[in-house]
């Protein structure tokens, strides 16, 4: 059966990721096959609009296809450890350029993100331009907790969103819902879920229509919940303390600000929970990342998170994380190094020593 599925309704374009035994995880036959039907109806003056969609009702996209990588660090290692798996280049090239593509595609992209939208998932959904979330939505950027950072282009849409949320959601993997996603900006409408085949049926009916953004527009805000329905966001109830962390220039204080109010918080315990149980190179790099990356254009973002990706590859916390979480599961990482404390400014820099020069980089072409 295809990992990813395709048909086309009227002048709408539907694709499926097909893969919900894994919660639609993004392998890199999935990321090959959603570029390689993106750029085809890019060129398909037949098709107007794309409704993009996972199988099944728990997950739109739990994230990419992590254990696939590090078998290939794991390989790599016994070869030259200190070269990048070429499959990790591969996927992660793949991946980025769909993440990209969607940014900047030429037409409409819906985007129907139900149930869990993490990591990969949440990089699918970020550039679409019709963005929708429901009551079961579950999204974060948990990648502190497998010795990673938010990639997939969230160094760009991380910073995008109000306040310091960005930093913060990115430093504590903290989950977020479909409300917190509309106050975040991270989500354009909050709909029932149990109105997805009304939808799409509406938008294949419609799709031939000249003025089709407007039509997709109308037809998404006239399903949406009312707002003065919709739970108070626990986000948003968090804006005074995010606040705070606006004009923070380090991860001490950063975490001299959130650890006081997590002892009497709950929503900043489990973050905060999350943040000193993940990798401490982790926090260090994702501080970095995000505060370098504040002005960056799309283009930018993309160049910078290929190289920082890559270099995990050859840093021990991303395999270790993997294997604690997701393949012995014994939920013990043993991080290198191993304490918050032990994280030196040099072993972070080395992060983002350049793979590529400027001219070699697989995305020097980018548009700008």
């Amino acid at each position: 059966m295809s990992v990813v599925l395709t048909d086309i309704n009227n002048h709408l374009g539907i694709i499926t990721i097909n893969s919900e035994r894994s919660l639609n995880a993004l392998s890199l036959e999935i990321v090959e096959a959603l570029q390689q039907t993106l750029l085809e109806w890019q060129n398909n003056d037949n098709i107007k609009c794309i409704f993009l969609q996972g199988a099944g009702t728990k997950a739109f996209c739990a994230g990419g296809d992590i254990r696939q990588v590090r078998q290939a660090i794991e390989e790599q290692k016994l070869i030259d450890p200190n070269q990048v798996p070429p499959l990790c280049t591969k996927y992660f090239i793949t991946e980025y350029s769909v993440d990209y593509l969607i940014h900047t595609y030429s037409k409409p992209i819906v985007v129907w993100g139900d149930g869990i939208v993490m990591g990969g998932g949440l990089g699918l959904l970020a550039g679409a331009s019709h963005r929708i979330v429901t009551e079961r939505s579950i999204l974060a950027m948990p990648e502190i907790s497998i010795g990673l950072y938010p990639d997939v282009g969230a160094s760009y849409f991380l910073n995008q969103m109000p306040s310091a949320y960005g930093l913060y959601l990115g430093m504590t993997g903290t989950r977020f819902d479909g409300v917190d996603a509309m106050f975040l900006g991270i989500a354009d409408y909050y709909l029932p879920s149990t109105v997805k085949e009304e939808i799409i049926s509406a938008l294949a009916k419609e799709s031939d229509k000249a003025n089709i953004e407007d039509i997709i527009a109308n037809i998404l805000t006239n399903a949406s919940v009312n707002k003065a329905d919709l739970p108070a966001s626990k986000a948003k109830a968090h804006h005074a303390l995010i606040s705070k962390l606006e004009e923070v220039k380090s991860v001490q204080e950063f975490l001299d600000i959130i650890s006081p109010e997590a002892e009497k918080d709950q929503w900043v315990a489990d973050g905060y929970s999350f943040l000193t149980k993940g990798s401490p190179s982790s926090v260090f790099v994702i501080f970095k990342q995000l505060m370098d990356s504040k002005h960056y254009s799309l283009e930018e973002v993309f160049r910078s998170e290929l190289n920082l990706t890559c270099q995990f590859t050859i840093h021990p916390d991303f395999s270790e994380g993997v294997r604690a979480l997701l393949i012995d599961k014994d939920q013990s990482p043993k991080w290198s190094p191993n304490s918050i404390s032990k994280v030196t400014s040099a072993w972070v820099e080395s992060h983002f020593s350049p793979l590529w020069s400027e001219d070699t980089h697989p995305f020097s072409n980018l548009k700008q």
